[in-house]
């Protein structure tokens, strides 16, 4: 009787090895499989940036079309800073709001007068169109906030959109004007704009401090 239970007592402990054993491996296959995925996650969020910014570079502008992109970019910077004068009671909000538009329409001033000198009308195009669409959605949201909520979307939307500018200008605009002074332009904007870009930032942060 006595060597029965034992046999039992050690059946049942070898079960309990086999199966803490199988949970085991079993949890590491997960956790093996759940790394891979999100590797694999991250891997198609960078091919998807990389094929994004590909196909900007790849794309073909002509001088007109360079020109309407160039202004588009502009008005819509200005659009949202007045949007931001309307909405928001922060003084640097306003200050930085202020500096956009002053800026943005100096840089409009100069390509219009550039485009009457070159006789040359800015035209429509892919580029142009898509940047009016997602300025659309944007003043769409940030329509919708108010306050310090729509203090901090304003300067996040700041953000994001001088760095997709910056690497528009350097790596579609400027290798396709075929212009001498239409490529000087856009080279001559660029500093304007890394200055806005370090501008807005210094907000993000001082806003993720309070």
């Amino acid at each position: 009787m006595k060597r029965s239970k034992t046999i039992i007592a050690r059946a049942t402990g070898l079960l309990l090895c086999v199966l803490i054993s199988g949970f085991t491996v079993l949890a590491q296959h997960t956790g093996q499989q759940g790394n891979t995925q999100k590797q694999g996650t991250q891997k198609q969020g960078k091919s998807k940036s990389t094929q994004q910014k590909s196909a900007h570079q790849n794309m073909k502008l002509t001088d007109p079309e360079i020109a309407s992109v160039a202004v588009v970019a502009n008005q819509i910077d200005i659009d949202h800073a007045r949007l931001a004068q309307e909405k928001t009671q922060n003084t640097e909000v306003l200050n930085f709001a202020q500096t956009m538009i002053t800026d943005h329409q100096a840089v409009i001033d100069q390509a219009t007068a550039l485009v009457k000198k070159l006789n040359v009308t800015p035209k429509e195009n892919q580029l142009s169109r898509k940047l009016q669409t997602d300025s659309e959605n944007s003043m769409k949201m940030l329509r919708a906030k108010s306050g310090s909520a729509f203090d901090q979307a304003y300067i996040d939307h700041e953000v994001t959109y001088h760095k997709a500018v910056i690497s528009t200008v350097e790596n579609t605009l400027i290798p396709n004007a075929k212009n001498a002074e239409l490529k000087a332009l856009l080279q001559n904007i660029l500093p304007s704009l890394r200055a806005h870009l370090e501008h807005a930032q210094m907000l993000k942060t001082q806003y993720a401090k309070e």
